[in-house]
C-alpha cells in the first residue's frame, strides 16, 4: 500500500526530505511550493506550485489526494502557512510534523540586538547607526538581509530611506526602493570570504537579518562578529503549539516511518 506524504517546502531541508522520501518503499511524496519565487529549486518527486486557498482549501486537498501525513518544512518565518497546516491537518484527521532547523546561537564577541518584528528592528536601527558612524547625520550604512519580509517598515522610515542600505534578496521587490539604497540579487549558500569582502566593499556599519538558522547564510554573522559590527536579529515567530518538531530531514524520515506504520 502506497502512503502519500505532503511536504510543505521551499527550503533546503524540504528538498533533502523529498529526496529521502522518494527512496522510501511504499511512500509517494508531493512537495508544495508557494510560488513566490520565479525560478525555485525543485525537489524530487511530485511538485505542486501555488497556494491552496487557506486552511480549508488545504484540508480539502489533503482529503482529495488521500494524504496520510503532512510535513511542514517551510521557512521558520512562514508563520501563516504553518498555522494553516495545523488547521488543515486537524480538519483532515491526519498527522502533522514540523521540520525546523535550529536557530542560531550567539557566541563570544557577537553584538546581537533581538527584535520581534520588522517594525521593532527598524526602530532600533537609527540609534545603532548613529553610534556606529559616530555622527547624528545620515552616515551609517546598513546591510539588510531580511529579503522582502517587512521591507516597507524599513523603506518607509525617512531616516533609513536617506541612508545607504544594501538590500540582498533572491528576487526584486515589487515596491520601489529609496534612491540611496542598492539592491543585490543573490541566493545562498554564502561563503565567509565573500561576506567579509561584501562588508568591506560597502563599508557596512550594521547588519540586519532574521534568525533563519542553518549554515547556508550563517557566514554573515561570523563576518559581522569579526568586524565588530552590531547585528539586529529578528526573532522567529513562535511555533504552533502541540506540533511534533524535528531538527533535520533524517529525523523527519524516522518519525514518518512510525506515524505511517501506526496509522
Amino acid at each position: 500500500m502506497t502512503r502519500h506524504v505532503l511536504v510543505l517546502g521551499g527550503t533546503g531541508e524540504a528538498r533533502l526530505l523529498a529526496a529521502a522520501l522518494v527512496r522510501e518503499p511504499g511512500v509517494a511524496v508531493t512537495s508544495a511550493l508557494a510560488g513566490r519565487v520565479a525560478e525555485p529549486r525543485l525537489p524530487r518527486g511530485r511538485v505542486r506550485i501555488g497556494g491552496f486557498g487557506g486552511a480549508d482549501g488545504l484540508a480539502a486537498w489533503l482529503r482529495e489526494q488521500d494524504v496520510a501525513a503532512v510535513v511542514d518544512a517551510t521557512h521558520p518565518f512562514a508563520a501563516r502557512i504553518s498555522a494553516n497546516a495545523v488547521r488543515a491537518a486537524a480538519g483532515a484527521g491526519i498527522p502533522l510534523l514540523a521540520l525546523r532547523r535550529p536557530g542560531w546561537t550567539a557566541t563570544e564577541g557577537d553584538r546581537w540586538h533581538p527584535a520581534d518584528s520588522a517594525a521593532e528592528a527598524a526602530e532600533l536601527l537609527p540609534g545603532l547607526l548613529r553610534e556606529a558612524a559616530g555622527t547624528p547625520e545620515a552616515a551609517g550604512r546598513v546591510f539588510l538581509t531580511t529579503g522582502r519580509m517587512g521591507l516597507a517598515e524599513f523603506a518607509g522610515r525617512a531616516e533609513l530611506a536617506r541612508r545607504f542600505v544594501l538590500l540582498r534578496a533572491v528576487e526584486r521587490p515589487e515596491q520601489p526602493l529609496p534612491p540611496a539604497w542598492r539592491l543585490l540579487l543573490d541566493r545562498g549558500p554564502f561563503t565567509l570570504d565573500g561576506e567579509r569582502a561584501l562588508l568591506r566593499e560597502h563599508r557596512i556599519d550594521v547588519l540586519v537579518t532574521k534568525d533563519s538558522g542553518g549554515a547556508a547564510t550563517a557566514a554573515k554573522l561570523t563576518a559581522a562578529r569579526e568586524a565588530g559590527l552590531p547585528v539586529v536579529l529578528l526573532r522567529r515567530p513562535p511555533a504552533p503549539p502541540g506540533v511534533r518538531t524535528v531538527p533535520d530531514p533524517d529525523a523527519a524520515v524516522r518519525l514518518l516511518r512510525l506515524l505511517l506504520r501506526d496509522d
